[in-house]
Order: C-alpha cells, then sequence, then structure tokens
C-alpha cells in the first residue's frame, strides 16, 4: 500500500506547485483531520473519498487496509499539518504500517513558522511535543536549562499550563513566544509575553510556543543537605550529601530507565537523582503522610519535576501499571525488608539493581545488614562487595548492593 502525506499549513487558501495539484487530482481516497479537509475541499476531484483521522486511530487503519483493489495502486492521499515526519503524521503510519510504501511532501511546521515571524534563529532549539503526551520530555529539557525551546502544545498543555509549570518549579527566566494559527493570514497572531502574563491568557488552538532563557543558573552537584526542608526538622532523617551521591553512584543510573526509591521520606534521593539523571523516570514512595508535603515543597524548591509520588505503605501499593525499575534504593523498610524486596523482584528488570544502606548503630536492635545478607540469600540475588563510610561523627554506613539476572 502507498501513502503520499502532503503539509499543509492553516492557510485557508493554499498554495501548492503543479506536481502537487498534479497528485491531488488524479487521486481517489483521501485522508486527514476535519479541518485539513476543510482547507483542501475546493481542490478535491468530485467523486473523491475521504477517511477523518479521528480517535481511535486503529480503526482508521483498518479502514486503510480494506481499501485494496479500490484504488489503481492502493494509495492514500493523506493531508498533514507542516512537516509530517516532524512529530507527524507520517512517523505514525510508519509505526502502524511499517511494510506500507510513504512519499512525503512537507511545508514549514508550526515552531519552523513561529521562529520565522520573530526572525529567530532555530538551529539550537531543543523540541518537545506535548501533543496527547505527558510532560516527561519537556520536564526534562527544563532542568537541563536548555535556553532555546520550541513547544507543542495541545488543549491541556496549554501556554498558560505550560507557564504556571515552569514557575511552580523555579524557572522564571524564560520569557515565552505563542504563535497562534501560523499560516493563516486572517487568524495568525504572534505575540510574547513574561510567564506570569501568560499564566492568565487564553490563546486560540492551535498554537505553539518558544520559551527562551535570559539568564541560566548554575547546576549544583551534590544540595546542600541544609537547603532540603526536613521532616520535623530532624536532620538525621534525610540521607546525608555524601552518602546519597555515593548511593546514585552505586545504582548505576546513567544505563537506567526507571528508578525507584522506596522510602523517600524528604525526597532527597529522588531529587538529586533527577537533576543528575534527566532521563530517567523516577517513582518515590513514602509511608509517612506528612511527607507528602515535604517532598513537594522540595521538589518545587530544587526545580526537580516529574517525580512520580506515591504515599502509603509500599507493600499494599498496585504496582502493577507503573514502569518497571531498572534500580531501586531502599531507603526504609520499617524491619519487612524481605517483603519489600521479594515484592520489587515481581517487576524488577532483568540485572536491575538494588542498593540498601545500612546504618551500624548501638541504638537499633535488629540488625539491618543481618536482614540484608538473609534477605539476599534467601532471594538468590547476587551481592557485591560492600563499601563503608564514615562520615564526621555519625554512625557508620554500608552500601550494599545486589542485582538479580532474572525477575520472579
Amino acid at each position: 500500500m502507498k501513502f503520499i502525506v502532503i503539509g499543509i499549513s492553516d492557510n485557508p487558501a493554499p498554495w501548492f506547485p503543479p506536481k502537487i495539484l498534479e497528485i491531488i487530482q488524479s487521486g481517489i481516497v483521501f485522508s486527514g483531520g476535519k479541518r485539513h479537509h476543510e482547507i483542501v475541499a475546493p481542490l478535491l476531484p468530485e467523486n473523491a473519498e475521504w477517511i477523518d483521522i479521528i480517535v481511535p486511530l486503529d480503526a482508521v487503519f483498518e479502514k486503510y487496509r480494506s481499501l485494496s483493489g479500490v484504488t489503481a495502486e492502493h494509495t492514500v492521499i493523506v493531508f498533514a499539518s507542516g512537516d509530517p515526519l516532524f512529530f507527524g503524521f507520517a512517523n505514525t503510519i510508519m509505526r502502524k504500517m511499517p511494510e506500507a510504501e510513504i512519499v512525503v511532501y512537507p511545508t514549514f511546521n508550526s515552531l519552523q513558522l513561529l521562529a520565522h515571524r520573530l526572525v529567530m534563529p532555530y538551529h539550537d532549539m531543543r523540541i518537545v511535543s506535548l501533543t496527547g503526551r505527558p510532560w516527561l520530555e519537556f520536564d526534562r529539557v527544563l532542568i537541563e536549562q536548555a535556553p532555546k525551546i520550541g513547544i507543542l502544545t495541545d488543549k491541556e498543555h496549554t501556554p498558560a499550563a505550560i507557564a504556571q509549570r515552569m514557575l511552580e518549579y523555579g524557572y522564571k527566566n524564560y520569557i515565552m513566544h505563542v504563535g497562534e494559527h501560523l499560516g493563516n493570514p486572517e487568524q495568525e497572531r504572534v505575540t510574547t509575553h513574561s510567564l506570569v502574563d501568560a499564566t492568565h491568557r487564553d490563546f486560540a488552538m492551535p498554537n505553539c510556543v518558544i520559551i527562551a532563557a535570559d539568564s541560566c543558573t548554575a547546576k549544583i552537584f551534590g544540595i546542600p543537605d541544609k537547603a532540603f526542608a526536613l521532616l520535623d526538622g530532624r536532620e538525621k532523617m534525610i540521607t546525608k550529601m555524601p552518602i546519597r551521591l555515593l548511593t546514585l553512584q552505586s545504582l548505576e543510573l546513567p544505563r537506567a530507565k526507571v528508578f525507584w526509591d522506596i522510602g523517600a521520606c524528604t525526597g532527597s534521593v529522588s531529587i538529586e537523582a533527577r537533576l543528575l539523571f534527566t532521563h530517567l523516570r523516577i517513582v518515590a514512595f513514602e509511608v509517612r503522610p506528612e511527607c507528602e508535603a515535604i517532598i513537594h515543597e522540595n521538589c518545587r524548591r530544587h526545580g526537580a519535576s516529574g517525580i512520580d509520588v506515591h504515599i502509603g505503605d509500599f507493600l499494599m501499593t498496585d504496582i502493577n501499571d507503573l514502569p518497571r525499575p531498572d534500580a531501586v534504593f531502599i531507603g526504609g523498610h520499617g524491619g519487612r525488608l524481605k517483603d519489600i524486596m521479594t515484592k520489587v523482584l515481581t517487576v524488577l528488570s532483568p540485572g536491575g539493581i538494588i542498593i540498601f544502606n545500612s546504618v551500624t548503630s548501638p541504638k537499633v536492635s535488629v540488625n539491618s545488614r543481618q536482614l540484608w545478607d538473609e534477605t539476599c540469600d534467601a532471594l538468590s540475588l547476587r551481592q557485591e562487595p560492600p563499601l563503608r563510610i564514615l562520615l564526621n561523627d555519625h554512625n557508620p554506613i554500608v552500601i550494599l548492593k545486589a542485582s538479580s539476572s532474572k525477575t520472579l
């Protein structure tokens, strides 16, 4: 099957070169969104059949597959916005029908048009699509403090919502450019706003956004302990910065995709990991309800957006729909270390790593190192050589590491 994908702008009177006009006039089956149909309808032949691209897309592709014998080459001419290979429908065709032949005739995408209107070089711009997608990639480029970010929006991830999220996590050093109905000579509008101003405005759809930083702050390697909000002001309830960094190193996070922090307390380990390893998906678990506000406060304080926080007993938490971890840190266990690790192993990726920091203290009645060794033996986990650390006048800490080549 063959698809010819033609990119168009929002212009209600589009211009096409003769070659594309000839393709359109000789076509039989056409497809695109309802807005695309309104734009190109005057150019279609009288006997044209139109297939709306609407969700669910599986139904749309079933209609495409049913066209066998209807057209000369089983060809569908698709109209798509901008460049069909730029977060566009051509990518969807390749994913859904990898055997199909695809020919693409692009035009400028919306972010290119916005950059042109602003006379802004865009070769150095980071691109994020929030169209039907979560905040994950946007959070990543924001934490990395990209100086120029182009954003494709939708009805949920509006310019106002984007600006609000940036302000919530302290990224106030950007200005926002918004392009509405780009390519439509009657409705096109390009405006520039402070983030505060953008949160109070409504923008017409479709729109896109470019945010540009007017300054950047240096990233800190190792957040000072005093920079965190604490649980009841108790300094001992936070993983100290040197221990925190050694723990993250032991987790081998550069090669991981998903990190779980069990017993997150103030969120210091999750937050440090989020800022240092922006590619990670991070899930934090904490049993104490009073820690929820503390974790969120620390996330906002340090610009660590995108951490998925779960409050409640880990052993009672439904983890089936959560992303499977490659690396797990157990910061607290309440005497149930074996039960926690057994549950972790039901979802841990093959070769995944578990780290546990054992504190040697005469005040602790249960020897956590003994619990760890017994659990690893019972679960057939492979242990790495431990790392023993004595920090100032605190009790010695042993960083314990185990991995498994399979899940239970």
